[in-house]
């Protein structure tokens, strides 16, 4: 647990460090561009979709007539949009962690490495390439599991810890591989990721509800919508920073980790400098010295041949 506390104070300062803030535009300026331009294409072909839809549940028109009895018939304008927001913020969450972790991770990974683990050996036991797959991979069965589990949103609890739960163990799972893959060889990170699976996990869900906080900006309701260009990049940004810090704590966690399991590993000698233990002198390999003689005068020393 002191390595968790201790990483997780280092991942919070190195947050406001110039760099990190600086690795964060280029994430933030290609999401917005996309939001908005998947908005502009495609926003109000989802919004009359969705509202034709609801439309046909007559449980979805009871509470929307019960919404105008109780003097919030404002909300039946924004339902739709709302709904096409909070189905959109999946994979908002997605493209950001992805984009991260492609952009921003590797920097912050090499700069936790220079300035805290300078002397920790690199043995590049994760290419790009299996990055890429691994991330990818990971991703794929985290969007089948959060599909498979929409239908439980509907029940008021589920949706607070299915989605967190969903998106921490993505998060575990491509950071703790990214944090590992330039300075752990492939057994190394196996044997961490092995023996910390429950902490890492822990701090991937942590994360996962601290990625939660941006949809805090949905609840606003009819006043998102019109704020909606200035909050979406703001939500966007701050989805991109809490990915950055889980980015930095799965990075100072992992390091530290690795630089303890090297400590307890025997130190591999080459075989060239092994000494075979038949070789080694013993007691009765002692050399000889000459019987000092009567008076305890000292030995008459011969001078050896050169």
């Amino acid at each position: 647990m002191s390595l968790l506390f201790d990483s997780f104070w280092r991942a919070v300062v190195y947050c406001i460090h110039p760099r990190v803030i600086a690795l964060s535009i280029l994430p933030l300026i290609l999401m917005v561009a996309l939001s908005f331009g998947l908005g502009y294409f495609f926003w109000e072909g989802a919004v009359a979709s969705v509202a034709a839809w609801l439309e046909a549940f007559g449980m979805v028109q009871t509470f929307l007539s019960w919404l105008e009895q109780v003097g919030a018939g404002s909300l039946r304008m924004v339902f739709a949009p709302l709904l096409v927001l909070v189905l959109a913020t999946p994979l908002i969450v997605l493209l950001c962690l992805l984009l991260v972790a492609m952009f921003m991770t590797p920097a912050m990974v090499d700069m936790v490495g220079q300035r805290r683990f300078a002397g920790l050996e690199r043995k590049q036991g994760g290419s790009l390439v299996v990055s890429v797959l691994w991330s990818l991979g990971s991703t794929l069965l985290a969007v089948v599991v959060l599909v498979l589990s929409m239908p439980l949103w509907l029940v008021p609890p589920l949706v607070l810890i299915l989605p967190p739960l969903i998106w921490g163990w993505l998060t575990y799972r491509v950071f703790a591989f990214d944090a590992l893959a330039t300075h752990a060889s492939s057994e190394e990170r196996k044997v961490i990721m092995r023996e910390h699976r429950g902490t890492l996990l822990l701090m991937g869900v942590l994360s996962g509800y601290l990625g939660a906080a941006p949809s805090l900006l949905w609840a606003s309701g009819a006043m998102f919508i019109a704020m909606a260009p200035v909050l979406v990049p703001v939500a966007i940004w701050i989805y991109t920073l809490v990915f950055a810090f889980a980015s930095l704590w799965f990075a100072h966690f992992s390091l530290a980790a690795l630089q303890r399991l090297r400590a307890k590993a025997p130190v591999d000698v080459p075989a060239a400098e092994r000494v075979d233990p038949a070789f080694l002198p013993g007691p009765s390999d002692a050399p000889l010295q000459p019987p000092a003689a009567p008076g305890g005068t000292p030995p008459t020393q011969f001078p050896t041949s050169p």
